[in-house]
């Protein structure tokens, strides 16, 4: 649930109830009318209290509300109905919920106790319930970073419900063991149970909460596995499902923040934003902090490529303030901001602190950028090779796209630029195949630098103005300022890199490699690599044609 609302709505306000209210509450129930089945089944209960099953109808209708405190309410009067009829297993399903809830709140103490109490009623039963009370297993796995274990756990879940022939508990259980099998790096048999969890779904027999959750579960983790076109097709069914429900206020910001992140890639930027705006007001009154922090954090991104710096900054701030490290998205702020070595100090503790192979991939691409910026090839290039060892781990064409345009930028400041055109096109035509045009602009200004490096300066204009168009339709500020800082004095480079020019002229001071070395902070092996890439693009061979060469062309 997304939205904590305790006025307004008000099922036992005063009012006549008539004998047909509880026929009317459970006919909006079964149409989705979410608010008027709470209006009709409160008035039923102000004038009768309602059995359990009505009272799982009316706590289920507040949840889809956003009113988390009077479903937790109902449903906890629901469980001790259940519990007068000697109804022991409904009585156990309703303190796993209102236990779950409590958790998710942040709220240790009531649901340990409600999970406790389910525990205790089930006792040795063989019965679907059991396989629910695994749940909070799975979670504890996940939070030690044992995912394997935690796959296991709920496959013994699946199992259960499988046996018992329990849609709801089947389809949970399926989207839980799917996402541990992903983080765990096993993303194929992950992603082949979350298709089938939601082949569940689809089959109508899951009840509306469990049917969000499966929804949301299953998208985070398509694009945790940077499975676009999975996340970007289910989204487009989660975003139907919450339309053909007017009265929804669960799970709709959550369905917000996907379709943020798709807007983003796509570079319908503005709409983006709006999208992930409207997300963070409306999670922030609930109590899923981590999809309240997401929203933040994909408002952060989009300011931070607008150029939008400051907003950039709160909306980060925000995203840490409900639990979220803001990363990579803080150290690209830095660097655009010019703070390079904020940028990489900030980069380098990311990295060093991420143990999960998903969350290092998130966070390599931009080590590469970073690293480079600041001139450390070495540490890019290691950057980089690990980026293209995770992806090997999965088949993700945006991974492919992320891995060709890291190692084109690397061996384009490694002055290999012809290598480098050849990992650049195929990330060029990645992107485009994604439809992600922003992406799309960054490959083919590094096109340019190769072209221009090769001395094709007319191929390389041809891409710096596909690429300046591109930015411009985007609003990527930041890009069009570098592209016009830039444009005059690239053509007075002759193919080096800013590092072979820093190298350069050192060289032509008469450092050593050994001086140049310390100068720099890079190691020795490095700076002759520089060396020889210099004296290849200006066609010399020596350190004293070089020297000269760059007193000639002002390049000191």
């Amino acid at each position: 649930m997304e939205q904590r609302r305790t006025s307004g709505l008000d099922p036992r306000a005063p009012g006549e109830g008539t004998g047909s209210d509880l026929e009317n509450g459970r006919a909006a129930y079964g149409r989705q009318a979410w608010r008027e089945a709470y209006e009709s089944l409160g008035r039923a209960d102000r004038a009768e209290p309602l059995g359990a099953e009505d009272l799982e109808l009316l706590a289920t209708s507040a949840y889809m509300l956003g009113l988390d405190d009077e479903y937790l309410s109902f449903l906890e009067r629901a469980h001790h109905a259940h519990l007068e009829t000697g109804d022991t297993l409904p009585a156990v399903k309703c303190a796993f919920w209102v236990g779950i809830t409590h958790a998710l709140r942040g709220e240790v103490g009531p649901a340990g106790g409600w999970l406790g109490r389910a525990h205790q009623l089930v006792g040795e039963q063989d019965s679907v319930e059991r396989g629910y009370l695994l749940i909070p297993l799975v979670f504890q796995h996940e939070a030690n970073g044992d995912f394997a274990a935690a796959a296991a756990v709920a496959a013994d879940a699946a199992a259960m419900a499988k046996r018992f022939d329990h849609a709801e508990g089947h389809a949970l259980s399926l989207q839980a063991q799917g996402s541990m099998l992903i983080k765990a790096g096993r993303v194929k048999e992950g992603l082949a149970l979350l298709d089938e969890a939601m082949v569940t779904v689809a089959g109508g027999k899951v009840p509306p909460i469990a049917t969000g959750i499966v929804y949301c579960g299953v998208i985070l983790a398509c694009q945790e596995a940077y499975e676009v076109r999975r996340a970007q097709e289910w989204t487009a069914v989660l975003t139907r499902w919450c339309e053909q429900q007017p009265d929804l206020v669960a799970f709709t910001g959550r369905c917000l923040v996907h379709r943020a992140e798709i807007m983003q890639l796509h570079g319908a930027w503005s709409d983006a934003l709006d999208e992930a705006r409207r997300a963070g007001e409306r999670l922030a009154r609930g109590f899923n902090r981590a999809a309240a922090a997401q929203a933040f954090y994909r408002q952060g991104e989009l300011h931070r490529l607008r150029g939008e710096f400051a907003e950039a900054e709160d909306a980060y701030r925000e995203a840490s303030r409900f639990g979220w490290e803001p990363q990579p998205g803080m150290a690209l702020l830095r660097l655009a901001q010019g703070r390079r070595d904020a940028a990489v100090a900030t980069i380098g503790r990311a990295v060093s602190e991420a143990v999960q192979p998903l969350r290092r991939a998130n966070l390599l691409p931009a080590s590469v950028e970073i690293m480079l910026a600041a001139g450390d090839v070495e540490q890019a290039l290691a950057s980089c090779e690990e980026l293209e060892r995770l992806a090997g781990r999965y088949e993700s064409a945006l991974l492919d796209a992320l891995v060709a345009q890291a190692r084109g930028a690397t061996e384009l400041a490694a002055g290999e630029p012809r290598s480098a055109l050849a990992s650049l096109r195929q990330a060029g035509e990645t992107w485009h195949d994604l439809g992600a045009p922003y992406d799309a602009a960054r490959a083919r200004e590094l096109v340019a630098e190769a072209f221009r490096a090769l001395g094709d300066d007319d191929a390389a204009a041809l891409e710096l103005e596909a690429a300046r168009r591109l930015y411009a339709e985007l609003g990527a500020e930041p890009d069009l300022s570098r592209l016009d800082a830039s444009g005059p004095s690239a053509r007075a480079t002759y193919g080096l890199t800013p590092r072979q020019i820093e190298v350069l002229r050192l060289v032509s001071a008469g450092r050593s490699n050994r001086e140049i070395a310390e100068s720099l902070v890079i190691s020795e092996h490095t700076v002759a690599r520089h060396v020889q890439n210099i004296f290849s693009a200006l066609g010399v061979s020596s350190r004293t044609a070089a020297s000269a060469f760059a007193f000639e062309h002002d390049l000191l």
